[in-house]
């Protein structure tokens, strides 16, 4: 079923701008078209209920996905590339602008890239004394619930690339981000490691499920 073109939401981004856009009326714009019961507003809001979000329905397994009454392969295809796609711009971002010019923007490359692992990765950005990216990698990675950090390994991956500065980061994919006393006790260790060299640990965020916790921002570092 089709809504009237004068309600469809690409007249109120071409008028508006695409940030004018609710997330009912963003997912309808990548639907296109409802189906044989739902126009597609009703169709995009539906799906955001059922999913809870549109972060919810984006990390969607592909079963999950596909079990919704008209999301057939070729949408489920297109939901799980807009969700890569936004992984994969916010990782050229921080390389083509080489600083994290914000909190915010840290956080969000942060999502984009662990948001959806299914076990715990452990991920760490490397800066220079201006807050230039140098490089981020991912240095380790575990269990569902566990990930195994060593320091050293960390310390050594600075050394090579001269950083000034650090940003640890890992994911909780249970959900919560509420980090736990074992997270606690490897960010003071790597703090500790750092002490020697005058390298500095801006942060540890833990990222969850459409939340996270800032070491820095509750005065852990």
């Amino acid at each position: 079923m089709e809504m009237p073109e004068a309600l469809m939401p690409r007249e109120k981004m071409q008028k508006m701008g695409i940030e004018a856009l609710s997330d009912i009326e963003l997912l309808a714009l990548f639907l296109r078209t409802g189906t044989r019961d739902k126009d597609v507003m009703t169709w995009a809001r539906d799906l955001l209920h059922d999913f809870g979000s549109l972060y919810g329905l984006l990390s969607a397994s592909e079963q999950e996905i596909t079990r919704q009454y008209g999301m057939g392969i070729a949408k489920c295809a297109q939901l799980k590339g807009i969700a890569e796609l936004a992984r994969r711009y916010f990782s050229l971002r921080v390389q083509a602008e080489h600083a994290l010019l914000s909190p915010e923007m840290t956080r969000e490359f942060l999502q984009s890239q662990l948001s959806d692992e299914m076990r715990e990765v452990f991920i760490v950005i490397f800066l220079d004394n201006q807050n230039r990216v140098l490089k981020h990698s991912r240095l380790f990675s575990g269990t569902l619930s566990h990930v195994e950090v060593h320091p050293r390994e960390i310390v050594r991956e600075a050394i090579k690339v001269n950083a000034a500065a650090v940003i640890l980061a890992h994911n909780h994919p249970s959900g919560s981000a509420e980090p736990s006393k074992s997270d606690r006790l490897i960010t003071e260790r790597v703090v500790k490691s750092y002490q020697f060299m005058d390298i500095r640990v801006l942060d540890h965020l833990v990222i969850g499920r459409g939340e996270y916790v800032s070491f820095a921002e509750r005065g852990w570092i």
